[in-house]
């Protein structure tokens, strides 16, 4: 790939401290030699998720370029720009011929080409807005941190909810003390809406509209199958990460922030089991934490496949009037967090909407309330301070914590003949190195090798 010059002077961002800092509503200070009065957008994928992302970049500033390897979705989505984009089936050639023309890019495609897109882009010195999960593998999620901050850009991953002033003031709140010690943390999901358990379809020869190879991009090549394009990848591992990939970042976000869980050092999981094809039908995982300035150690538990915590969780009279005393059923999604004087509780996905059990009041407390999600990246491209939910400071870390889950799934191995759960060994994690203490069984679930032409 040739590199071309931008046509602006990119600024270096100050490091912001720690995720805490940033669940606090900390500003990291960011000063700008030349600010983009309108920024120009490439846009890497513009159907299912990339339609409402590009279309954010729409609003925000003038897309130029957008690539999609679907010849249908560009037709279908095209004439929605206010500008005619350059049309592309493969991001490397949409920056190789426009990059000199383009600021930033979203990155709104399958987990397994977010790294290399986001990398390939900032490497090239643009800001880059890309999708949650932040990568498929926890090494990548480091290394786009990396790249961001060395390079100075400006990023933002995908998980919307970070703007809720509901979110920003319970975790405000939770830090504050407002239920005291946290003892532990429950987090569950509706998901998967979409087939796991599965083996590998047949081979297909893929419809003309559909530029196969571009899709595959970094991952293994295998043969076309309807049952990849264009939504139900997610449930496999080449492509996706599963349940806890696809919402742990919404509904683990609020709890991330608020307890400061940012220093994994174990993990196990329970499964249906898998056959190193497809995600299991379900997965129960626990997750141990080390103890921080500012919390005890603490365990955390995450449910999808329609798995869920014991109601007795729940029971009890919540701040909104509700009595579960009686619960028969927990709601399909959200997080409850328990402390030594009380409980918080929320019913969702994004930790919006949230209750309390605790003898003390709901202290005020000050948050920064967010322009929106998608304006908070453009904001810090254009000198202002950087976005919640950056690459470096907390987008990297929560994406390295969701899929350490994943690790202790993809370790729990294949299904028993007579449908018993599985489980994995307690795989002890050495952080500072992303290593599986006393084994390198998992080191290519953790790093991937690419085919020839990606990188990261």
């Amino acid at each position: 790939m040739t590199k071309r010059p931008s046509r602006r002077t990119f600024v270096k961002t100050t490091a912001a401290v720690s995720a805490g800092y940033w669940a606090a509503g900390g500003v990291a200070p960011r000063e700008s030699l030349s600010a983009i009065e309108r920024v120009q957008f490439g846009c890497i994928g513009i159907g299912g998720k990339g339609k409402s992302d590009s279309e954010d970049a729409n609003k925000a500033g003038d897309v130029v370029a957008v690539t999609d390897i679907d010849e249908q979705t560009v037709k279908k989505e095209i004439g929605r720009f206010k500008t005619e984009p350059a049309v592309f089936h493969d991001f490397r050639e949409m920056l190789d011929k426009l990059g000199d023309k383009i600021d930033a890019v979203t990155v709104s495609v399958p987990d397994h080409s977010h790294a290399v897109a986001a990398a390939t882009a900032m490497k090239l010195g643009k800001h880059c807005f890309c999708q949650k999960p932040l990568t498929r593998t926890i090494w990548e999620a480091r290394r786009l941190g990396d790249i961001a901050k060395e390079k100075g850009v400006a990023t933002q991953m995908g998980n919307q909810g970070s703007e809720r002033p509901g979110l920003r003031e319970a975790t405000a709140r939770i830090k504050g003390g407002f239920v005291g010690k946290i003892k532990e943390v429950h987090v569950w999901t509706n998901r998967p809406v979409w087939p796991q358990g599965i083996s590998r379809p047949a081979g297909e020869k893929p419809p003309a509209h559909v530029h196969w190879e571009q899709f595959i991009g970094p991952a293994p090549f295998r043969e076309y199958n309807a049952a990849y394009h264009p939504f139900k990848w997610r449930g496999f591992w080449d492509f996706g990460t599963g349940a806890l990939g696809d919402m742990a970042c919404h509904t683990m976000n609020m709890p991330f922030a608020a307890c400061e869980l940012i220093n994994p050092i174990a993990v196990k999981a329970k499964t249906s089991g898998h056959n190193k094809e497809t995600f299991p039908g379900w997965s129960e995982i626990e997750f141990d934490f080390a103890p921080t300035a500012n919390r005890p150690a603490v365990k955390v538990y995450w449910y999808d496949g329609g798995k869920k915590p014991d109601t007795a969780l729940l029971s009890g009279k919540w701040s909104n009037g509700t009595d579960t005393s009686e619960f028969k059923e927990i709601k399909n999604s959200g997080s409850l967090i328990i402390g030594d004087k009380g409980k918080i509780f929320s019913p969702d996905d994004y930790g919006a909407e949230y209750f309390w059990q605790t003898d003390s009041k709901p202290m005020d407390v000050e948050f920064d309330r967010s322009p929106g999600h998608f304006r908070e990246w453009v904001n810090a491209i254009k000198g202002g301070k950087p976005a919640w939910s950056n690459f470096p400071d907390y987008a990297s870390k929560l994406t390295e914590v969701i899929l350490l889950g994943n690790l202790a799934v993809w370790a729990a191995g294949e299904a028993k003949a007579d449908g018993s759960p599985v489980e994995s060994p307690k795989l002890e994690w050495d952080q500072a190195n992303l290593k599986v203490k006393g084994t390198t069984a998992y080191d290519a679930m953790i790093k991937p090798v690419y085919r020839d032409g990606y990188s990261v």
